[in-house]
């Protein structure tokens, strides 16, 4: 299975032409980080310009379990690029890019609808080569992110969050493929 991501699209007589950036091989595909592990400010990156603002600061006193971000030239089911969180070695920095190997992912929801959450591993670091699935990651580890998804807007003014559980690597997978399928540049 392989998947595409677009970068360039041309239009003629009406009609859009999308060309492939490049071609991403199963279980891995580009990642960028808006938020590092360890922080409770949350960042956004503007997708048309690569800005990165400051959206607010988390209300609880929660802060992120990993680097989380998004995949670029996707599309959500809430409206943005899907989100991703990584599990590294130290955190990085807003706007880092990598390439991630998809083992599982966390569906909850929250104010604009269903929000999936898809964790990853660095698929090009030898310390998480076996890492292929959900049942390789720590439990604890599952249990935090699930926990700081559960609580991390409970204070917040018209925000909320329901989770939902996990799923494995096929399930991750499948949830990739169907938001670049949803992605039109």
């Amino acid at each position: 299975m392989y998947f595409y991501l677009y970068s360039q699209t041309t239009e003629v007589a009406g009609v859009v032409q999308v060309t492939p950036r490049h071609k991403v091989t199963r279980m891995e595909i580009e990642m960028i980080v808006e938020i590092p592990q360890g922080s409770r400010n949350k960042y956004e990156m503007d997708h048309e310009t690569g800005a990165i603002w400051l959206d607010r600061t988390l209300f609880t006193a929660t802060q992120y379990p990993l680097d989380y971000g998004f995949f670029p030239h996707t599309l959500g089911e809430d409206g943005d690029p899907l989100d991703a969180l990584i599990l590294l070695p130290q955190p990085t920095f807003p706007g880092c890019h990598m390439w991630a190997r998809p083992i599982g992912v966390f569906w909850m929801t929250d104010e604009k609808g269903p929000d999936a959450k898809v964790l990853c591993v660095p698929s090009r670091d030898a310390r998480y080569a076996h890492y292929r699935d959900l049942s390789d990651a720590p439990d604890f580890l599952l249990a935090e992110i699930a926990n700081f998804f559960e609580v991390y807007k409970l204070i917040e003014p018209n925000k909320e969050s329901t989770v939902g559980g996990w799923n494995g690597a096929a399930e991750a997978e499948k949830e990739i493929a169907a938001a670049i399928a949803r992605y039109v540049p």
